[in-house]
């Protein structure tokens, strides 16, 4: 199958690359960059110029593919300027772009999204699909609200003649080399001289090997039946006091509560995340399509130490 990637150098995405390859599909790239072009190319991709916002490109290269597999994101307008909001709407664009123009084929298309948030229990595959109308949410929600809406609107996909699926992601996918929301805690401990947690540490994280979400997606892609909703979780609510003690026991530090009113001050734009107890399941998907993790859970991989050494 020729495949078409977006975000194909990413942190997930290169792993996914790397297992489409090895069982046998051919993959075509998104590259932003030239040097992110060179990089697919080195690892046996054709590489495509553009980003999320060659709607055109995006369109050519989706109508070519025999799948699409979306993982892109604009993480820098997202995170490290502030505007989620605007980083979801050139998702959206984008997302349509890909979207319509398989429209009719029966040809694979996954969108890559992220596990929902249920207060008091764990979310399944069937949570989190009733999006809130426009203008109901703060607009501090807004980015995310749309996030979710694009998910939904990928799924009905369904409906119009392609073979749609979302992989909703954990809040972290570890693994050698990861610099994503562990990396942070641990750099967080270092700064403050203590591994900090928010709260009493309960509220817990789920989580998944990258090397596991990778295989989630092509699993999708070769047998995700039209409108399926998976996770990709391995461990369903790591708790951030246990990762706390981990880092805290590597690092030589005091383990310690933060309190909600001081979290903002003591883990930044990260205190938002850590604020919510947000466990989820894969049951299902594991029924539906007969993927399994097979990779280290969160605390043992944390423990490896690869995430304490100083570069």
């Amino acid at each position: 199958m020729r495949v078409f990637v977006t975000g194909a150098s990413g942190w997930i995405g290169s792993a996914a690359v790397a297992e489409l390859i090895d069982a046998g599909h051919d993959v075509v790239g998104l590259a932003r960059s030239q040097a992110s072009a060179a990089a697919l190319t080195a690892a046996g991709v054709a590489a495509v110029r553009g980003s999320l916002d060659d709607l055109d490109v995006l369109r050519e290269a989706s109508a070519a593919a025999d799948g699409v597999i979306h993982l892109a994101f604009k993480h820098d307008v997202a995170f490290e300027q502030g505007d989620f909001k605007a980083a979801a709407d050139a998702d959206r664009r984008a997302t349509e772009a890909m979207g319509e123009a398989l429209v009719g084929t029966g040809k694979p298309f996954v969108l890559a999204s992220g596990t929902p948030v249920e207060p008091g229990r764990v979310a399944t595959e069937n949570d989190g699909h009733d999006v809130p109308p426009p203008g109901s949410v703060p607009p501090e929600m807004s980015g995310l609200v749309g996030r979710l809406a694009t998910a939904e609107w990928t799924l009905a996909l369904a409906d119009r003649g392609v073979r749609s699926s979302v992989v909703r992601l954990p809040r972290t996918n570890h693994g050698e080399g990861d610099k994503g929301f562990i990396a942070t805690l641990v750099g967080i401990a270092r700064d403050k001289g203590v591994a900090g947690h928010y709260g009493d540490g309960t509220n817990r994280w789920p989580a998944v090997h990258r090397l596991d979400s990778a295989h989630m997606f092509r699993v999708a892609l070769e047998k995700a039946s039209a409108g399926s909703t998976l996770h990709a979780v391995a461990d369903e609510g790591v708790s951030l006091r246990d990762i706390a003690e981990v880092i805290g026991r590597h690092l030589g530090l005091e383990v310690a509560s933060v309190p909600p009113e001081e979290a903002g001050g003591h883990f930044g734009w990260l205190a938002g995340v850590l604020a919510a107890d947000q466990p989820a399941s894969s049951v299902l998907s594991q029924e539906l399509t007969g993927w399994r993790p097979t990779q280290p859970g969160l605390l043992d991989d944390l423990d490896k130490g690869h995430y304490f050494r100083v570069a």
